[in-house]
């Protein structure tokens, strides 16, 4: 397991903010679905139901031309939180 603040960001001081701004709304949306959805997902049926959910919302984004919105931005969010609860919760 990587400490975050001992990870090798890359050398890019512009791409490491990105990548802290990421996390870091990343960590609030999957808080926010622990609060929302207290329990555990119980199987990887489950999980993966979830997580297609999500990604089928952001690819309705893409297809609308939406891509490159706040609105996608935010889908990609969630995509990337309910990843990690499965990661979390799932596979672990």
């Amino acid at each position: 397991m990587t400490d975050l603040n001992n990870f090798s960001w890359p050398e890019e001081p512009v791409m490491e903010a990105k990548i802290r701004r990421g996390l870091f709304q990343i960590g609030n949306e999957l808080k926010r679905a622990f609060t929302k959805f207290p329990g555990p997902q119980h199987s990887a049926h489950e999980g993966y139901a979830v997580l297609l959910e999500e990604v089928d919302e952001l690819w309705d984004e893409i297809k609308a031309n939406r891509g490159h919105t706040t609105s996608a931005q935010k889908e990609a969010i969630q995509v990337a939180a309910m990843a990690l609860r499965y990661m979390l919760e799932v596979a672990s």
